[in-house]
Parts: C-alpha cells; sequence; structure tokens
C-alpha cells in the first residue's frame, strides 16, 4: 500500500491519501480522543503522541499535529498507523455511530436552504476537501447562513478570508435573500 501526502493551507494539517476509500457518507471530524471513539482508525491516529485532530473524508486523512509536535517525526509514525489500520481490515468509523448534527431554519426557509446547501455540495465543498477539509451546513437565520469548518480547515489561518471572500460572495451572488455567513465553533 502506498500512502501519499499533501501539504494543507494549514500548517499544523498533512493530508493523507490511501488510494482507497476512507469513508462513505459524510465526512467525519474528531477534534480530540474522546471523540474519536466511534472510529477505530481515528483511535489509532490519536494514539501518537502529537496528533491533535483527525479528519475522515471519502478518500483522504487529513492530520492536525498539536503546536509542540514535529512533522519529521510524527508524518512517519502516521503513515505506519494509517497502513496498518488499512491492512488490519477493521472499520473506520463504527456502523452506528452518529452522523449528523442537528441543523436550524425555519420551515419556511426549505427552499433558500436546499439552494445553499446545493451550491456548498456542489461548489465550496469539493475544493475544500482539496486541501484537506470541509464545511457543514449548520443553520440560516435571518439571512445569516451558519457553517462549520472542520479537517484542516479548522484553525486554519485562511479560513476567515475562505468564508467572507470566497463561500459567502458565492451564496450572496446566487441566493439574494443571504446576508452574512458567520463560522460556527
Amino acid at each position: 500500500m502506498f500512502i501519499q501526502t499533501e501539504a494543507t493551507p494549514n500548517p499544523q494539517t498533512l493530508k493523507f491519501l490511501p488510494g482507497e476509500p476512507v469513508v462513505s457518507g459524510p465526512p467525519r471530524d474528531y477534534p480530540n480522543a474522546a471523540a474519536a471513539k466511534e472510529s477505530p482508525l481515528a483511535s489509532r491516529i490519536f494514539a501518537l503522541d502529537g496528533v491533535a485532530g483527525v479528519f475522515l473524508g471519502g478518500d483522504f486523512i487529513s492530520v492536525t499535529k498539536a503546536e509542540e509536535a514535529d512533522w519529521t517525526t510524527l508524518k512517519p509514525a502516521v503513515l505506519g498507523a494509517i497502513m496498518e489500520h488499512f491492512l488490519s481490515g477493521d472499520l473506520m468509523v463504527n456502523p452506528d455511530a452518529a452522523s449528523e448534527a442537528s441543523e436550524f431554519f425555519d420551515e419556511k426557509d426549505a427552499v433558500i436552504v436546499d439552494q445553499i446547501k446545493e451550491l456548498l455540495d456542489t461548489r465550496v465543498r469539493p475544493a475544500v476537501a482539496q486541501d484537506g477539509g470541509d464545511i457543514t451546513f449548520q443553520g440560516y437565520k435571518d439571512g445569516i447562513v451558519y457553517l462549520q469548518m472542520v479537517g484542516a480547515c479548522s484553525g486554519c489561518p485562511s479560513a476567515t478570508a475562505t468564508l467572507k471572500q470566497g463561500v459567502e460572495n458565492l451564496l450572496r451572488h446566487f441566493v439574494p435573500q443571504v446576508q452574512e455567513v458567520q463560522e460556527v465553533q
């Protein structure tokens, strides 16, 4: 098995591409080891010293290191943990794990929310996934779209610019009811 790595705009995060599917369905973000209990793969990676976050996408794994950790020593350990996991045949995520956080919006805004989600799914999320992260819809109220940046995008120095100059402008252009985009932590 050959696992490729890619840098992301977030210097604390590397993207690992195993060349095989990682998760089906929605991506999974694990900001700490406690949250990763539903994923044997993420738990295995968190067992390494210096890992601060794990994000599982459709065909990639983004790993965020702790501030004091060094990629020179952590990267080979992460590669080994990923390879060991794939060779073990263990599940990536337990099938009974919850996958979606609840969203909030008024039912009268359902058409607007569908437009927002469609734009996010077709124009925003594929680009963000290339950088090892994801943007998830959290809610819509009074012209404000609430989004969460996860994976490599969480804590990335360019995340605010991506949201305000990229995503907000795109949504405002195609959905006139959108006035603003705000990040939810």
